[in-house]
């Protein structure tokens, strides 16, 4: 049996590994192509975008090994059916139990491993990766230069050109202005033609003009700016080649404070979303007993006779369940009336605009708790996943038969977007408060747990379910059964009509 197991887990380490590459390449380009508007254009350094995406793909482990749990288990029973050896396992008195042990202890392995990685590293990984894509959306652009447009080269310089050679980057009739003392644009250069160019470190913007002139104003700093009869004198330099240097404020990747995200329910282990959770639900319970308290003291219990009679030291006394409303209403004037009538208005409409805006607040703190739990639940369910994409993969390799990368993962796919589409659904429902966190995150993998239990069933007793001939026959007997029952319908129809006759 040793070498028998030996086999197996050789057969299934290969596919494993293979498929969870695959499907980690596949999800890191899906995340590449949804975040590729944020990440071009900002001149990032290779290494700024390598750690992106390693920190993209630690968040991706735990939806791709599932699946390729799913993909290597179907490929290896697929492939014992096609060539015969698990007909010959079973054939020797070993059970399918027995052939599957190892998978499974090596399955059951993965899954701890899983939720081990989902509650230490997946917070971890969350934070950098967060960090990182918020650090990269609040970059400046990369400096670009358009035809006409004046554009910013660094704090206080600003840059037109009139056109640009897009093969040799020659610039052609080049106006720089200088504000930089915040007194306006003192100081005007233009030139014929010039090259602007980045330095080796990204830090520094290097102008080299050709064939220009720089007009500059003096200001007298005895005299005021603005004075009307203050005189400014201009200067004027020809130069045949000039070289600028500008520092490029913000090219940097300036690392956002973590402490921004950190409390953020991704970010939070098992036990911190339990305390958090705990926490949150404290401190809306408190929230609801003062709405309750404030909005009874503050409107349904204030009528507006409510000041008078307390005022009223003789009517101190008086029972207030005698107290007739529209006695007491009938009783006023015209004027005294309309003003009852106006300030009940208002106490009504401040009354329904304070329960909407606490209504407001209490289904964002619904929500806020809703996620948290959410969250919880996906550390287990994730990993439980795994274990439940085996119990689909190897009866079906069992039942199918069929090995390779063809038939597996056509199958694996429709297992997955099944899976997927639920999972999604049920996390939508349960953020919108319209499920439990518990119903939402572990109804696809019940869904499914069902479906394996009842394929490991099928694939124990050897049912033919991908046998054409076996459906071919279950629809005839259903063929059979609808003919008899019309049969006797036409039978009983055609005594009654005979014993009318008679």
């Amino acid at each position: 049996m040793k070498k028998l197991h030996k086999l197996i887990i050789k057969s299934y380490i290969g596919p494993l590994l293979l498929t969870f590459f695959i499907a980690m390449f596949i999800l890191l380009m899906q995340f590449l192509w949804r975040k590729i508007d944020d990440l071009l254009g900002k001149g990032l350094e290779t290494s700024d975008f390598v750690e992106i995406m390693l920190y993209a793909g630690a968040t991706m482990v735990p939806m791709a090994l599932p699946l390729a749990i799913l993909v290597a288990s179907l490929m290896t029973l697929g492939n014992f059916g096609e060539h015969y050896e698990l007909q010959a396992m079973k054939s020797a008195g070993i059970s399918l139990y027995r052939i599957l042990f190892p998978l499974m202890l090596i399955t059951l392995l993965l899954s701890g491993g899983a939720f081990v990685f989902a509650n230490n590293v997946l917070p971890y990984t969350n934070l950098k990766l967060t960090n990182l894509l918020y650090s990269v959306r609040e970059r400046k652009p990369e400096f670009l230069l358009k035809d006409g447009i004046f554009t910013t080269l660094s704090e206080g310089f600003s840059i037109k050109v009139g056109e640009k050679d897009t093969q040799t980057g020659l610039l052609k009739r080049i106006m720089i202005y200088d504000h930089s003392d915040e007194r306006g644009n003192i100081a005007v250069t233009y030139a014929d033609s010039g090259y602007i160019r980045t330095s080796a470190d990204k830090k520094f913007m290097v102008a080299t003009l050709y064939n220009g002139h720089t007009y500059k104003e003096v200001v007298d700093k005895n005299s005021r700016l603005n004075a009307p009869n203050s005189v400014m004198p201009a200067q004027r330099q020809t130069f045949a080649e000039q070289r600028l240097t500008f520092e490029m404020q913000g090219m940097g990747l300036k690392r956002t404070d973590e402490s921004l995200f950190k409390n953020n329910y991704q970010m939070l282990n098992v036990k911190q979303l339990a305390k958090a959770n705990d926490s949150l639900s404290s401190e809306y319970g408190r929230r609801v007993r003062h709405f309750a308290h404030m909005f009874m003291s503050n409107n349904m219990l204030h009528t507006p006779y409510s000041n008078e009679v307390n005022n009223d030291s003789t009517q101190a006394n008086v029972d207030r369940s005698r107290f007739n409303l529209d006695s007491a209403f009938a009783a006023q004037s015209l004027a005294q009336q309309k003003e009852t009538i106006e300030r009940g208005l208002a106490a009504a409409r401040m009354a329904k605009s304070y329960v909407n805006a606490s209504m407001d607040e209490f289904k964002y703190k619904r929500r806020t708790i809703a996620r948290h739990g959410i969250e919880w639940h996906r550390k287990f369910s994730l990993s439980f996943a795994c274990l439940v994409f085996f119990l689909i993969g190897a009866p079906l390799g069992a039942i199918i038969c069929k090995g390779g990368l063809g038939v597996p993962m056509l199958v694996s796919v429709i297992f997955f977007v099944i899976y997927y589409v639920i999972t999604i659904t049920g996390e939508k429902f349960a953020g919108e408060l319209l499920w439990t966190p518990a119903m939402g995150m572990w109804l696809s993998t019940m869904v499914l747990f069902g479906f394996g239990a009842f394929l490991s069933y099928k694939s124990t007793t050897d049912a033919s379910l991908m046998n054409a001939d076996t459906y071919r026959e279950f629809f005839r007997k259903i063929g059979r059964f609808f003919v008899r029952i019309a049969q006797l319908f036409v039978r009983r129809k055609s005594q009654s009509t005979s014993t009318l006759g008679q």
